[in-house]
């Protein structure tokens, strides 16, 4: 999973767009807003905060000039809490944590460039403000891949 995400970040000669989607008050779905947060913004990387409405960002999002999106999101794979994959989103079957009003495929569909879902297996959606241990965790090593690699060296 580390791998796969250090090749798309490192393979980009053009922008990649970052769309942190969730509600930071049901714990870990807050994980994609609380990773695009922590991102920093370069030549090869764009950042947006949606939150729970991604639908109210589909224009801003086709017009941002970036080649490939990755929609960062609360994923229930069925898997260890903290566990996280990198997916073209045509791949997903509807596994979002549905804090949202349409399934992250189904946007997907709306977007005029390639996209990947990075989804995050969460431990606790109920209400409340922080970040499981396990989920804190993944986001931090998943924030360090993408700063590290979408930061060109000097």
């Amino acid at each position: 999973m580390l791998k796969k995400l250090q090749n798309l970040c490192s393979g980009a000669g053009s922008p990649i767009l970052f769309v942190g989607i969730g509600n930071v008050l049901r714990t870990d779905d807050g994980a994609g807003v609380y990773i695009c947060r922590s991102l920093e913004s370069s030549t090869f990387c764009q950042v947006l905060v949606v939150e729970v409405s991604i639908e109210n960002y589909i224009g801003k999002i086709n017009n941002t000039g970036a080649d490939v999106l990755v929609l960062v999101d609360c994923v229930d794979f069925g898997r260890v809490p903290g566990y996280f994959d990198l997916l073209p989103a045509g791949e997903l079957i509807d596994l979002t944590v549905h804090t949202h009003n349409i399934s992250l495929k189904k946007i997907s569909e709306l977007f005029t460039m390639p996209a990947w879902i990075l989804g995050i297996q969460p431990s606790d959606t109920s209400f409340g403000e922080e970040l499981s241990y396990p989920v804190r965790e993944a986001a931090g090593s998943i924030i360090g891949i993408v700063n590290s690699a979408c930061t060109p060296s000097s």
